[in-house]
């Protein structure tokens, strides 16, 4: 069972990304699946998670209007649409999965990619 996520990089403020989260293993068909963030010395934070149905999402007030959560059931993939990126935006975006509902606590989710970069400069 593994979450891969990928589609960081380097984007000046103002500009966007596509982070994408590919399952495989599994099919987490009937997970809730998330975004989290980790800044340098800060804590995991919620971003954004969708329902199992794709039909509900939950996103952070920080990141509210600007983020897009969306899965692809056929492709087992979730997507995290990033715009008006900003450099507090900056972190590490892990992906992640869990069979409770929209949940935004980190230690409710059983799943975890191994994250990717996103750098957002000034």
């Amino acid at each position: 069972v593994q979450l891969q996520a990928f589609g960081g990089g380097l984007v000046q403020a103002g500009g966007s990304l596509r982070l994408s989260c590919v399952a495989s293993g599994r099919t987490f068909s009937s997970s809730t699946r998330g975004w989290f963030r980790q800044a340098p010395g800060k804590e995991r934070e919620f971003v954004a998670a969708i329902s199992w149905t794709g039909g509900t999402s939950r996103y952070a007030d920080t990141v509210n209007r600007r983020f897009t959560i969306s899965r692809d059931f056929a492709k087992n993939t979730v997507y995290l649409q990033m715009n008006t990126l900003q450099p507090e935006d900056t972190a590490v975006y892990y992906c992640a999965a869990t069979g409770r509902g929209l949940t935004v606590v980190p230690s409710e989710y059983h799943y975890w990619g191994q994250g990717t970069l996103v750098t957002v400069s000034s």
